[in-house]
């Protein structure tokens, strides 16, 4: 099978990013440009991300996860801590998270280290969780091999009968990480293929220098 995609083309020009006009804090533009993406209609699941690992098998790790939180210190998504992911993080916690809103032409690559959220944040936010969901996280062995669909129906049988008629606490197998930046690339598409790039890097005394990249 093939099929050539040579001929796949489109010239960006709605936004321009010069880093005589950005902020000094990588997080202030961020949150600029996430809640810009919010009032686009056509930008579905705006805290979707990618969420990158170093692979214990030697690969890298890839997969889409959801930006459930982003403050001055980082950005916080929740999952189970037997996941890949997780053993992934736990083995190596260097990872790199990227934003891809292609209606605005836009994205943001941010490299990070991932740190385990204290169990009280991890509580706190499984409680605000639709009950299904929590019960799926109780019956769900994420990324482990499984017989069938059915097994995975019988545990969430299983589970809520066990909960029936009172709240469902949060496993001890599942929470969230914090994800703290150290570079954060914006990236905003231009024509011909002459795209700013404004990258920001940490300093040791948590200042942030920027610089620009050739497209």
């Amino acid at each position: 099978m093939e099929k050539d995609l040579s001929n796949y083309r489109r010239d960006y020009n709605k936004f321009e990013l010069s880093e005589e006009n950005v902020p000094e804090n990588p997080m202030e533009l961020f949150r600029d440009w996430f809640h810009r993406a919010e009032k686009e209609e056509n930008c579905i699941e705006v805290n979707a991300m990618q969420l990158a690992t170093f692979g214990r098998d030697g690969y890298p790790g890839l997969r889409t996860v959801l930006l459930k939180k982003f403050r001055w210190d980082g950005f916080i998504f929740y999952t189970n801590y037997q996941s890949d992911k997780a053993l992934d993080i736990e083995k190596n916690p260097n990872v790199t998270l990227h934003f891809h809103w292609p209606v605005l032409e836009r994205q943001i690559i941010i490299k990070g280290k991932a740190e385990k959220l204290p169990e009280n944040l991890s509580d706190g936010y499984f409680e605000t969780r639709p009950r299904a969901s929590q019960l799926a996280a109780w019956a769900s062995p994420q990324s482990q091999k499984i017989p069938s669909k059915k097994y995975l129906e019988e545990q969430l049988k299983f589970y809520e009968k066990k909960f029936e008629g009172q709240p469902v606490p949060r496993p001890p197998f599942w929470g969230g990480y914090l994800v703290k930046p150290y570079k954060m690339e914006f990236w905003q598409g231009r024509p011909n293929r002459l795209h700013d790039r404004i990258l920001y890097e940490l300093n040791p005394g948590f200042t942030w220098k920027i610089s620009r990249l050739s497209s």
